[in-house]
């Protein structure tokens, strides 16, 4: 599904160079549920940008469900991104003016799908997630928890091959955010393949898998059970965002 080997990525200007990814390899197969933590500013923003296809690389190779992802123009990562990959944002990312299902309308309607298609997506999407009578609602009349539910039916209304979380519980309480989480498990079991990126150990753990990044390098704690327990009782860098 998502292949990356060797990925770097550095950041220029005149006078200064940074390198957000440092030969990342990553190997994530298809129906698989994966965690990426690590501190801020390790790179995983970056990470997912690039795997979202929202940004290229310096260096490395990128397969992304078979096809090779590097030297593809904007507008070729674009229908590839529209295609087959979804977006879950920790700020849910509604358009407060639009009601939940012209909210999930919106994209499907950039790939020229049907009308009647489109319908037909959006309210098998807003009734998986438990929102099927709200659909005329608007998001400042859902909870925030309603309001995630509402992105992730968004996502789910282009059957993305890959759906990428950033974040999907931090602006949620406790309770929510198990909710949304077994949400996503639930998505999973049915064969969509998740990467998620969370700073909560406890959601991390829940994953099949828990990849944790520091200094733009990658390291599987699900084969290193002492380094996920090292990881996770480790303060977190106080350095920029990634």
């Amino acid at each position: 599904m998502l292949h990356m080997q060797a990925v770097s990525k550095v950041y220029r200007t005149e006078l200064v160079e940074t390198h957000a990814l440092r030969s990342l390899n990553l190997h994530v197969q298809e129906g698989e549920f994966v965690a990426v933590t690590g501190p801020s500013g390790s790179g995983k923003t970056t990470f997912l940008n690039i795997a979202g296809l929202l940004e290229t690389f310096s260096s490395g190779e990128f397969m992304l469900d078979g096809e090779n992802v590097r030297g593809l123009s904007d507008d070729a990562r674009s229908r590839l991104r529209n295609r087959k990959i979804g977006f879950i944002f920790q700020g849910f990312n509604l358009i407060p003016d639009l009601n939940l299902f012209d909210n999930c309308d919106v994209p499907l309607r950039y790939r020229g799908m049907p009308s009647s298609e489109r319908k037909l997506r959006i309210e098998d999407a807003l009734a998986l997630v438990g929102l099927g009578s709200r659909t005329k609602h608007f998001p400042a009349e859902l909870s925030g928890g309603q309001q995630q539910r509402a992105a992730i039916a968004r996502a789910l209304a282009g059957t993305p091959r890959l759906l990428l979380a950033d974040e999907p519980t931090g602006n949620l309480d406790s309770q929510m955010a198990r909710s949304v989480m077994e949400l996503l498990e639930e998505i999973n079991a049915q064969g969509t393949t998740i990467i998620m990126v969370t700073h909560d150990p406890e959601l991390a753990a829940r994953a099949q898998r828990n990849v944790h990044i520091v200094d733009g390098m990658a390291t599987d704690l699900s084969a290193e059970p002492s380094l996920t327990q090292a990881a996770h009782s480790a303060p977190a860098a106080s350095t920029a965002n990634a």
